[in-house]
């Protein structure tokens, strides 16, 4: 049996070198790749034979992107334009990319004429998701994905193999869940970058086998005695990222117990319901995500779904890192600032984007709270 460090150890390479992770993963699994960014539909990708991958941009100069997006549009759809534009995304046979806020919506255009040899598949998203008439029109969305697909693939993709595909995506999130859950007692051991690059890695592979090594690491951490440190917080935002933000979490003895990230958590803390087919189950997911600025819902629950994160984790505060441009994400700090405020809970602040190669402003930001709360 592996140690849980080597374990570790393996994803955090998989997830630093995406472009090699996939090419195994497509190799082992005689599959080719598609993308897709945020709640894609991956089930439908995983039943039509192929690999879903994830693609969040990346740490990159931005040169050819400028073409087609400002300056204030997301990092994120920055970089993955330029890496469209390098060729770095050439191996795959489409991207899938859903129109959940005004950036996105212009990608999948822009897309079209800056990177034509990925075709795009757009997703569509109803703002009304929890009406009858948002899960109807959501269902028929997923419906027209699905035939895509098939002509991408060359063939039909039966009710059964989206059951199978489902199956496998609903033991993943169990699995996760398990993981992050037993990770908020090891913070030394899985410290804030690891723990994002372990989650990262399911991205590049395939999503049955880093079930599998999850799983086994999940009860190996088990097996370990529980462990402190000096500041347990809460992450919340669109990513972890960039790396030298999570360097400078543990330099400052900071770990990351839980979070509300789209880029980690927010993908597999809802359960599937019970009753309902592979397609139903898909479509109640989105309509049973509560807390995310990238689907409406006017009743604001984040602040208190931060609250109880903090209060199940013994977690001392909150960090946002806010992905600079996401307006989304801005709308919604006020509101759930002041509901921690409120429950008297420190909160910092970090305005990030993919593109920082320094951090030494954000590093001292991050020893001030690490010192006020110590």
């Amino acid at each position: 049996m592996s140690s849980a460090q080597s374990i570790i150890d393996a994803l955090c390479e998989k997830a630093m070198h995406p472009d090699r992770t996939v090419a195994e993963a497509c190799k082992q699994a005689g599959k080719e790749a598609v993308g897709f960014y945020l709640y894609a539909p991956e089930e439908l990708v995983y039943a039509a034979g192929f690999l879903p991958v994830g693609i969040w941009g990346g740490s990159t100069e931005i040169k050819l992107a400028d073409r087609y997006l400002q300056g204030f549009c997301c990092s994120i759809m920055r970089a993955d334009i330029e890496y469209g534009m390098r060729g770095t995304y050439n191996r795959l046979r489409a991207v899938m990319l859903p129109t959940v806020c005004d950036t996105l919506k212009c990608i999948c255009e822009n897309w079209k004429v800056a990177v034509p040899q990925v075709p795009i598949i757009p997703v569509v998203y109803p703002q009304n998701r929890t009406l009858p008439a948002g899960e109807e029109y959501l269902r028929e969305e997923f419906s027209r994905v699905r035939r895509e697909l098939e002509d991408l693939a060359g063939q039909s993709v039966s009710d059964a193999e989206l059951e199978a595909a489902f199956a496998v995506y609903e033991t993943w999130r169990e699995a996760m869940r398990a993981f992050t859950k037993v990770t908020s007692a090891h913070p030394q051991t899985v410290h804030a970058k690891a723990r994002h690059l372990i989650i990262k890695a399911g991205y590049f592979m395939d999503k049955a086998q880093h079930t599998r090594e999850i799983t086994e690491l999940t009860h190996l951490l088990a097996e370990l005695p529980e462990e402190t440190c000096p500041v347990r917080a809460v992450a919340t935002g669109l990513v972890g990222e960039p790396l030298g933000v999570l360097d400078s979490l543990r330099e400052n003895g900071v770990a990351i117990v839980a979070d509300d990230l789209a880029q980690e958590s927010r993908q597999f803390r809802v359960p599937a319901r019970a009753e309902g087919d592979a397609l139903s189950k898909m479509v109640w997911r989105i309509a049973d995500q509560k807390g995310c600025p990238f689907l409406y819902e006017p009743e604001k629950t984040r602040g208190q779904k931060l609250i109880d994160l903090v209060r199940e984790n013994k977690a001392d505060a909150v960090i946002t890192l806010q992905m600079k441009f996401c307006d989304p994400d801005e709308f919604d700090y006020p509101i759930y600032k002041a509901e921690l405020e409120a429950a008297g809970i420190p909160l910092l602040y970090l305005e990030v984007e993919q593109q920082m190669d320094s951090f030494g402003q954000i590093g001292t930001r991050i020893q001030s709270l690490a010192e006020m709360l110590l």
